[in-house]
């Protein structure tokens, strides 16, 4: 029960000290029951033409500040979900009934199983290095994404800085509904950013508040059953909502840039993606608190 199961592609590559970190973690940390793992896809090379690597910095760009800026956020279970990327505990995988058989996107939903569980890992004392390769076998993921920005031109885009800053204001207001009176949880509602107000009506915020409250006794319970209801899928869709509704998307470098600059780094920032991502992944890897 104790035995840990890794995702690893048949593509991909790892640091020599693979296994023994990964060990490591799960005995230093009896009770975590899953853990995502520090990557770095390859950037150079003679394996793809030079536009796959191009690709794959700007994709690599946009996963690392998506996440990032969840944290920046303040949602609690923002972490990298790559499938070759992941460890999980024997035991732990049986109690959440194994992985699931979708299509597409499986190891999101999987790895999200664990994170409210409490204990969740980032295991960044080694490197899994996944392959760039373009591929079109599912609707979404490295593969797609590369084949897709080797079709348009341009920089890859991801979401707008004002979707995070929304959501931060929201994160901020979550303790405060604890033990709030339908008015006054309406009155905290108001103040919200438009595209949170609406996202929520749309999702019968109401409705789960009062079911969230009915249940806990205690603010620290009330907030982490408040974030298994506005879980990471929910916080996909407010992205999404706030992108066709109110902010586009933006360049992605220029998105990077934003988030490094609220982060508090010092002028001059990179321009470049490779620049940027450079940054992004010394912030990774030596686990930065991005609040």
């Amino acid at each position: 029960p104790n035995g840990i199961i890794v995702g690893f592609d048949a593509d991909s590559k790892c640091d020599p000290d693979y296994f023994e970190a990964i060990w490591a973690h799960f005995s230093r940390h009896p009770k975590s029951p899953a853990a995502s793992i520090y990557f770095e896809h390859p950037l150079l090379g003679v394996d793809f033409e030079e536009g796959v690597y191009r690709a794959i910095v700007w994709y690599e760009l946009h996963l690392r500040y998506y996440i990032d800026a969840q944290k920046w956020a303040g949602f609690p279970f923002a972490t990298q979900t790559i499938g070759s990327s992941l460890a999980v505990r024997c035991r732990d995988y049986q109690a959440q009934g194994g992985m699931n058989r979708r299509k597409a996107g499986e190891d999101f939903y999987f790895l999200h199983k664990f994170t409210p569980l409490g204990h969740f890992g980032e295991i960044t004392e080694t490197r899994v290095i996944p392959s760039p390769r373009p591929s079109h076998r599912v609707p979404f993921g490295t593969g797609r994404a590369v084949q897709a920005a080797l079709r348009q031109n341009g920089e890859w885009e991801t979401y707008a800085p004002e979707s995070f800053r929304d959501l931060r204001h929201f994160f901020d207001r979550v303790p405060d509904f604890f033990e709030a009176s339908k008015s006054a949880s309406g009155a905290i509602l108001s103040t919200l950013p438009e595209p949170v107000q609406l996202f929520l009506e749309s999702n019968k915020f109401n409705v789960k508040l009062a079911e969230i409250q009915s249940n806990t006794r205690q603010r620290c319970a009330f907030t982490n059953r408040f974030f298994k209801w506005m879980n990471a899928f929910m916080v996909m869709k407010f992205l999404h909502f706030s992108r066709d509704n109110y902010y586009p998307n933006v360049p992605v470098s220029e998105a990077a840039r934003w988030l490094l600059s609220e982060a508090g780094m010092a002028n001059p920032i990179p321009e470049d993606p490779a620049g940027l991502l450079a940054i992004y992944r010394e912030k990774d890897r030596r686990k930065y608190a991005w609040r």
